[in-house]
């Protein structure tokens, strides 16, 4: 992934001293577990590991270089390396890799790659959620416009429409564990996975070792389902991320002004237009959430393999484990800090509330005169009469509002007295059950419940 949109914490997961030095950690676990049960000299296993971390210890861009040069020659990434170790271990080094096929180092040094970067994923989710919430406490009793089809529907409270993002993205942050614990399996079970030429042992010790479980079946390959899974979650996360970048662009537009990205003192909106405070953050979160989705194909695609291996998924992990998870890592750091900082009106709420000139309220009124004894039918006939008056008259001379249009119908007359219309008209019904709802969301109802 570029820099622009990168993390320093994510990217070095990707790069090649962090693979090699998972690769050197298998290989030399592997060792240990050989020497564990008699199948290897102890002291041998001992100085692989002892002369192998001396060399990793100090490994850098030009070892790097030197196994670039010598896969140049064998065409071949794992045997490049193990030449490299080799001349860092010694006479030794012929019992590196015994017994294993090179899908064992690969595979495996993926599910901890996976694994790390899962682990930085959780703790993004961990930074948009608590900004959520917060900001959801914040403006629980803020009311604001409900909108279906984009249209206003009735009121809803602010803080409401940031706690639905919150349990959306705690479902995200579940759904991640578990993606998380059925990616992180181990395969140390040679060719074509048969066991035929490494205990099974081995692979249990360096499962264990590592953090991971020993894959039931290998076939020589983890099984590309479980990564299928991974990339899946990670692409419904990013669909998350889009919606709520998308509201945050909707609410921001000039004819709405409800809540907008923070604009920076120095910032400047356009090269043309010095007014312009443009969206720019959601707008590149949408951008950044359809390069996430787009590796979920190609994740599926690598499940079908050719009998117990072939490498078509080598070509298309090689690119989308390192740019789906850096991708997803940034957005979500940038998607918290777009929470933490939004701009909230309250005031334009209000006013947007009230610009129908009160139809909002239609759907109490529609059960006031139900309650009153009309046919659901009459009432529903009765309400939209004076409401589509009120919406095709707005700004105009002759335009009433909405509860003046009731009071002046003949049907209404007699039926209902203004007490009930000044119920049905009250926006602090949309709050009375907030609190039920927040004890659902976040296990508390919070500061200034009404229980």
């Amino acid at each position: 992934m570029i820099p622009r949109y990168s993390r320093p914490i994510m990217t070095a997961i990707w790069a090649p001293e962090n693979r090699y030095r998972i690769w050197f950690e298998i290989e030399a676990l592997a060792c240990e577990a050989m020497a564990k049960y008699d199948f290897i000299p102890k002291e041998s296993a001992k100085n692989i590991r002892e002369n192998g971390d001396k060399a990793m210890a100090k490994f850098n861009a030009d070892d790097v270089a030197k196994i670039d040069a010598i896969e140049a020659k064998v065409r071949h990434d794992v045997i490049a390396f193990l030449t490299w170790l080799a001349e860092n271990i010694g006479e030794d080094s012929r019992f590196v890799h015994m017994g294993m096929t090179s899908s064992d180092v690969l595979d495996t040094c993926l599910s901890v790659q996976l694994t790390q970067a899962a682990d930085i994923l959780l703790e993004d989710l961990d930074r948009v959620l608590e900004a959520l919430k917060n900001r959801a406490f914040e403006h629980k009793y803020t009311l604001t416009i409900g909108r279906s089809h984009a249209i206003h529907a009735e009121p809803v409270t602010f803080g409401l429409k940031l706690a639905g993002y919150y349990a959306e993205f705690a479902r995200n942050k579940a759904r991640l564990l578990q993606a998380r614990q059925e990616i992180a399996t181990c395969a140390i079970s040679g060719a074509v996975g048969t066991y035929a030429h490494i205990d099974p042992r081995i692979e249990t010790y360096v499962a264990e070792k590592l953090g991971l479980s020993a894959e039931p079946v290998s076939t020589q390959v983890i099984p590309r389902d479980r990564h299928a899974a991974f990339f899946a979650t990670l692409g419904v996360i990013a669909s998350s991320i889009e919606r709520l970048a998308i509201e945050i662009r909707h609410l921001q537009r000039s004819e709405v002004r409800e809540a907008e990205e923070y604009f920076h003192p120095d910032q400047k909106g356009s090269s043309a237009m010095p007014h312009k405070r443009n969206p720019v953050l959601t707008e590149n979160l949408t951008g950044l959430a359809r390069i996430v989705r787009s590796h979920v194909v190609p994740a599926m695609e690598n499940v079908a393999l050719w009998h117990e291996r072939d490498i078509s998924h080598s070509s298309v992990e090689r690119m989308i484990c390192p740019d789906g998870t850096i991708t997803l890592d940034f957005a979500l750091n940038r998607l918290a800090s777009v929470i933490e900082k939004m701009v909230v009106y309250p005031e334009r709420m209000q006013e947007n509330i009230e610009s129908l000139g009160g139809v909002v309220h239609s759907g109490e009124v529609l059960l006031a005169l139900a309650r009153a004894g009309l046919s659901r039918e009459q009432s529903y006939r009765i309400v939209q009469r004076s409401a589509m008056e009120t919406w095709t008259k707005l700004g105009k001379p002759e335009g009433k509002s909405f509860r003046e249009n009731l009071e002046n119908d003949p049907e209404i007359m007699g039926r209902i007295d203004s007490s009930i219309l000044d119920k049905a008209m009250d926006g602090s019904m949309h709050v009375q059950n907030l609190d039920h709802i927040y004890q659902n969301v976040f296990g508390e109802a919070g500061p200034g419940s009404q229980n």
